[in-house]
C-alpha cells in the first residue's frame, strides 16, 4: 500500500443508528466478526458501559448483560478469545488501579469474574493500568504497566513495571493460573501505555511478541522482540525511519505489517527537553514490517490536512481489525487545545488496507424465462459488489451415444438405473435417478449453486426456509438415442471439441457488467452492452475501472440461455479479484418453474421437507421428485460432481428423509458442511428446473444437528 493512497483511503463514517457512547479515552476494542465491542475508558468519568457497533449495518447497540458486571475502567487490558472476551486491571478511579481479571461471553452477554490461581512463585500481578494483554493460542500475556507505590489515591507514587506474566486459559471458558515464564536476554525497560502485538509468519518461524514505545519518565520508541518459543528477548535490527517516540497509541497486525496510529509524541526532539510536559497530540501513521522489520512512514505527524481527508491528532483512541479494515473510534484530542483543558473526539475513521478478496462463487436462487435471481456470500467491510455476466458460449454438440436400451414409450421415468457418462454402461442401483424424455431431448434438472440459508434463529429453530434455486440442462439426442446422464452439478459430458483458440481468448474477454449492488444479492434481468473499444475489468482491476454505466445500452435476458457469472467485492483501495465462473440456464417456456420456499425440519429419526409449488406452473403439476446426493467410490474426472439418490416421487408437497437414507449423504464442503437436496416439478410437458436447497449441518457433522447462528 503506497502512502498517497492510504492517506486517500481513509474514510469517516458520517452517520449512525442506535445509541452512540460519548466520546472518551483510555478505552479498549476488540471484533468479534463484524461487531466492535468497546468498553470502558474515561471522560467526565469512568465509563462502565459495554458499547457494540456493527460495522455491517452501522449500528450501534447497547447489549442486557448480566452476571458478575465489573466497575468501570480505562487504561484496561482487553483481549478476545472466539466469542469470549477477557478484561485485566485498569484504573477504576483516579489513583486506585485493579488486578481483577472479568471473562465476558459475547454469544450471552454474560459477565464472570475470574479467580486464577496464583504463581507457583512469586506473587500474582500487582494492580495496574496501562499494561499489555496479548493472547496467543490458549495463553495470554501481561507486561508492564503502572503501578501506584501510596495507599492514598490522592497522593500517586507512580512505578513503572516491566514484569512478565502467563496467564493459561481453559478451552471455552474459565482460566487455569497465572505464571512467571523464566526468560533469556535483557528485559525491556520499564514502561506503561505502550502496545505488543503477536505475530508468527504463515510458512515458518516462531510466534513473536514486539512491543513498541510507552512511557516511563519520557516518552520511547524503541522495539523489543520476545520469541514466545524459547521465551528469548531481543531488540531486532531497525530499517527505515522509526516513527516519534510515543504512549497513547494504538499497534494492529494486518497481515505481515504493524499499523501504528496517534498517541502522545514530544513537542520537541531536542533530547536536552524534558518531554514530560512537552507534549502534543499526533495523526502520523505508519508500520512496521514484521519480516524485514523495516518502518515505513504512511502519513507524517506535520502533514497538512486542509479537507478533513484524515483523521485527527489523538491519543488514548482504540483501534481495531475487521477483516483487513482498520477502525479507529475517539480518543483525547490534544492538539489545538491547552494543556490541562482537553476534550475527546467523537469521530469513526475507517481504512481498508488493501484490496478485498475474491468473494465466493455466484448461486442461483431462483430461475424464469427472463431473469435470475443471484446471491453470493458476503465479504466484510466492502462498499459494493461488481456482478458480471457472459453469454458467448461454444454451441451444443449433439452427442452420439450408441444404443443401450430402447425406451418404453409410455413412461419417461427410468427407475432404478444408474447411468454413467464416463464408462457410458447402464448398472444398477436402486431409485439412483431420473430421466425425463421428450421426443428427441433428455432434460436434467440440474441447478448449478445452492442457496445457504443465513436466517436461522439463535433459537435454534427446526424450521429453515431457503429460497428455489433452478436450473435446466438440455441436450440434443438421436431419436433412437439414450443418453447416458446423472443429475449432477457438473455439464453433459460430450465428445470433446477443439474450437479455434483466437475465438476462445475473444469469449473469455467479452464481460458484460450487470452493475454495482450494495448486497450480496441480485435480480438480473438486464446487462450493459460495452462497445469492444471500451470493454472495462477485463484484465486489470483498479478504482478506474469501476464502471459508469449510464450512457450504455441495456440487453434483455433470453429464455433458455446459458449465461456465465462472476463476481467481485469494491472497498477503498478498488475492486479486488472476481469470483470463480457459475453458469446458469434461464428457464425454457412451457416448463414448470421450480418449486419454491423449501423448509426442512427435524425429529427425532427423520427429517421433514416440504415445499410450495412453481410460481409458474405453466400447466397442471402432475409430479414432484425429491433427490438427496450421496457419498459415492465411483471415480470422476471432476471430483466435485455430486451423485443424487431419488428419495420421493408423487403429488404431494413434502416427503420424509429417513434415518437409513441420511446415512448415505454427501457433505458438501464447497463453502459450510451441508447436506444437498434437489426438488423438481413435472408438467404435461415434462420436468422442469430443479431447486436445490443446502442444508447446513454442525462442526461435527452431525446429520441432525442445525447450524450455530449465535455469536
Amino acid at each position: 500500500m503506497a502512502a498517497g493512497a492510504a492517506a486517500l483511503n481513509w474514510r469517516r463514517v458520517s452517520s449512525f443508528t442506535g445509541p452512540v457512547p460519548r466520546s472518551r479515552h483510555g478505552h479498549r476494542a476488540v471484533a468479534i466478526r463484524e461487531l466492535v465491542i468497546i468498553f470502558g475508558g474515561g471522560n467526565e468519568g469512568i465509563a462502565d458501559e459495554l458499547h457494540v457497533y456493527n460495522t455491517a449495518t452501522n449500528q450501534w447497540f447497547l447489549p442486557a448483560v448480566r452476571g458478575d458486571i465489573p466497575p468501570g475502567c480505562a487504561a484496561h487490558g482487553f483481549v478476545c478469545d472466539g466469542t469470549r472476551i477477557l478484561v485485566f486491571g485498569g484504573m477504576v478511579e483516579y489513583g486506585r488501579y485493579s488486578n481483577d481479571l472479568y471473562e465476558l461471553q459475547a454469544s450471552r452477554w454474560l459477565w464472570k469474574k475470574m479467580r486464577p490461581q496464583h504463581p507457583s512463585t512469586g506473587l500474582p500481578p500487582c494492580p495496574r493500568l496501562g499494561h499489555s494483554f496479548s493472547l496467543y493460542g490458549n495463553r495470554c500475556y501481561l507486561f508492564g504497566g503502572l503501578a501506584n507505590e501510596s495507599e492514598d489515591t490522592n497522593n500517586n507514587i507512580p512505578r513503572y513495571l516491566n514484569d512478565f506474566y502467563e496467564l493459561e486459559l481453559q478451552h471455552g471458558s474459565g482460566v487455569m493460573g497465572w505464571s512467571i515464564p523464566v526468560t533469556k536476554g535483557v528485559l525491556p525497560s520499564p514502561r506503561e501505555s505502550h502496545t505488543a502485538v503477536i505475530y508468527c509468519r504463515k510458512d515458518s518461524g516462531n510466534p513473536k511478541m514486539f512491543i513498541f514505545g510507552g512511557m516511563s519518565g519520557c516518552r520511547l520508541n524503541d522495539l523489543w522482540e520476545l520469541d514466545i518459543e524459547t521465551m528469548t528477548w531481543s531488540k531486532p535490527e531497525i530499517k527505515g525511519t522509526v516513527p516519534l517516540p510515543r504512549s497513547l497509541h494504538t499497534a494492529n497486525v494486518i497481515g505481515n505489517k504493524m499499523y501504528i496510529f496517534g498517541g502522545w509524541v514530544p513537542q520537541s526532539t531536542d533530547d536536552n527537553v524534558s518531554s514530560q510536559d512537552e507534549w502534543k497530540c499526533t495523526g502520523s501513521f505508519s508500520y512496521l514490517n514484521l519480516d524485514t522489520t523495516e518502518w515505513i512512514g504512511l502519513i507524517g505527524d506535520c502533514q497538512e490536512d486542509k479537507n478533513n481527508l484524515l483523521p485527527g491528532p489523538r491519543a488514548g483512541h482504540c483501534a481495531v481489525i475487521v477483516g483487513t479494515r482498520l477502525y479507529i473510534w475517539s480518543g483525547r484530542d490534544g492538539y489545538r487545545k491547552a494543556w490541562n483543558n482537553q476534550v475527546c473526539c467523537k469521530d469513526l475513521w475507517y481504512l481498508d488496507t488493501e484490496k478485498p478478496p475474491a468473494p465466493s462463487q455466484v448461486q442461483l436462487i431462483r430461475a424464469t424465462t427472463n431473469s435470475f435471481q443471484v446471491k453470493w456470500d458476503e465479504v466484510p467491510t466492502v462498499e459494493g459488489y461488481l456482478l458480471q455476466l457472459n453469454l458467448e458460449m461454444p454451441t451444443p454438440v449433439t452427442a452420439e451415444i450408441p444404443i443401450n436400451m430402447a425406451p418404453e414409450a409410455p413412461s419417461p421415468s427410468v427407475q432404478g438405473i444408474k447411468l454413467d457418462l464416463h464408462s457410458q454402461t447402464l448398472s444398477k442401483v436402486p431409485n439412483n435417478v431420473q430421466i425425463s424424455i421428450s421426443e428427441t431431448k433428455v432434460k436434467v434438472p440440474e441447478p448449478e449453486n445452492a442457496e445457504k440459508n443465513h436466517s436461522a434463529s439463535k433459537e435454534s429453530s427446526t424450521s429453515l426456509c431457503l429460497p428455489a434455486s433452478t436450473l435446466v440442462k438440455e441436450i440434443a439426442i438421436p431419436p433412437t438415442s439414450v443418453a447416458s446422464v446423472s443429475p449432477n452439478d457438473s455439464a453433459i459430458q460430450l465428445p470433446k471439441t477443439s474450437p479455434p483458440k483466437q475465438n476462445a481468448r475473444k469469449q473469455e474477454r467479452r464481460w458484460y457488467d450487470v452493475g454495482i449492488f450494495q448486497s450480496n444479492s441480485a435480480l438480473v434481468n438486464q446487462f450493459y452492452l460495452l462497445q469492444e473499444e471500451k470493454a472495462i475489468i477485463s484484465s486489470k482491476v483498479d478504482n478506474a475501472d469501476i464502471p459508469n454505466n449510464s450512457l450504455l445500452k441495456k440487453q434483455d435476458l433470453a429464455p433458455g440461455t446459458l449465461y456465465r457469472f462472476r463476481v467481485a467485492a469494491i472497498n477503498g483501495c478498488g475492486v479486488g479479484p472476481f469470483s470463480k465462473v457459475s453458469e446458469f440456464k434461464t428457464c425454457i417456456p412451457g416448463f414448470p418453474g421450480a418449486p419454491s420456499i423449501v423448509k426442512i425440519s427435524k425429529s427425532a429419526d427423520c427429517i421433514h421437507l416440504s415445499w410450495e409449488p412453481p410460481v409458474s406452473p405453466s400447466g397442471n403439476i402432475l409430479e414432484y421428485s425429491a433427490y438427496l446426493a450421496i457419498r459415492t467410490t465411483q471415480l470422476n474426472e471432476n471430483p466435485h460432481q455430486l451423485m443424487f439418490m431419488k428419495i420421493y416421487c408423487g403429488l404431494k408437497t413434502s416427503c420424509t428423509v429417513t434415518a437409513a437414507q441420511l446415512a448415505n449423504a454427501h457433505v458438501d464442503h464447497t463453502s459450510k458442511p451441508a447436506i444437498v437436496f434437489r426438488i423438481s416439478a413435472k408438467n404435461e410437458r415434462g420436468y422442469g428446473p430443479a431447486t436445490q436447497v443446502r442444508w447446513l449441518q454442525g462442526k461435527g457433522g452431525d446429520l441432525f444437528r442445525h447450524p450455530d447462528f449465535s455469536l
